[in-house]
């Protein structure tokens, strides 16, 4: 039986980029540095469209375990991201689209109660991850779709026409 996918929402907001230490990682601010100096050193042409130089912050240790791996791939028509999220609801994921950067965030929380004759277990579990990328250039962000079925979040960035025109082949010729 074929399951059928569930729209989320994508909000928009216009807020001004958040920067502070909220927490102390080993080398963070190094790999930020590292990460800027290499965003204005590279042309623009050679950029990773979900690069994490607009990311707020880096996640934690503790969120590095938590935070979903996703994949990105991107079509002629569209960049698509896909996250596995086993265990979360629809109704604990929250997709924003802000100053140019995609957010993904997420809650999880578990319950499990378990009773025999002579013990009686309760165990609770949960988390949260926050997922930011850059938004790339020539993105419709209108037209961004969020979409949860069987616990993989699809979020589809379709590309504007005049992006989707910009291919060209380049003819190779021998020397």
């Amino acid at each position: 039986m074929a399951e059928k996918a569930t729209k989320l929402p994508v909000k928009t907001e216009e807020k001004a980029v958040k920067r502070g230490a909220e927490s102390w990682v080993p080398f963070e601010s190094l790999r930020s540095e590292i990460d800027r100096l290499f965003d204005e050193f590279a042309p623009s042409l050679w950029r990773r469209p979900f690069g994490s130089a607009l990311m707020q912050r880096m996640p934690r240790i503790s969120e590095w375990a938590m935070a979903p791996a996703v994949d990105v791939a991107e079509t002629e028509k569209a960049y698509e991201i896909t996250a596995e999220l086993p265990g979360i609801e629809e109704k604990d994921i929250e997709v924003k689209i802000s100053n140019r950067s995609l957010t993904i965030k997420g809650e999880k929380q578990e319950t499990k109660e378990e009773k025999g004759k002579e013990y009686f277990l309760s165990e609770r579990r949960y988390g949260s991850f926050q997922r930011t990328f850059q938004v790339p250039e020539g993105v419709d962000a209108d037209k961004i779709e969020a979409a949860f079925a069987k616990g993989v979040l699809t979020i589809t960035l379709p590309k504007t026409e005049d992006a989707q025109k910009k291919e060209r082949k380049v003819a190779v010729k021998a020397a």
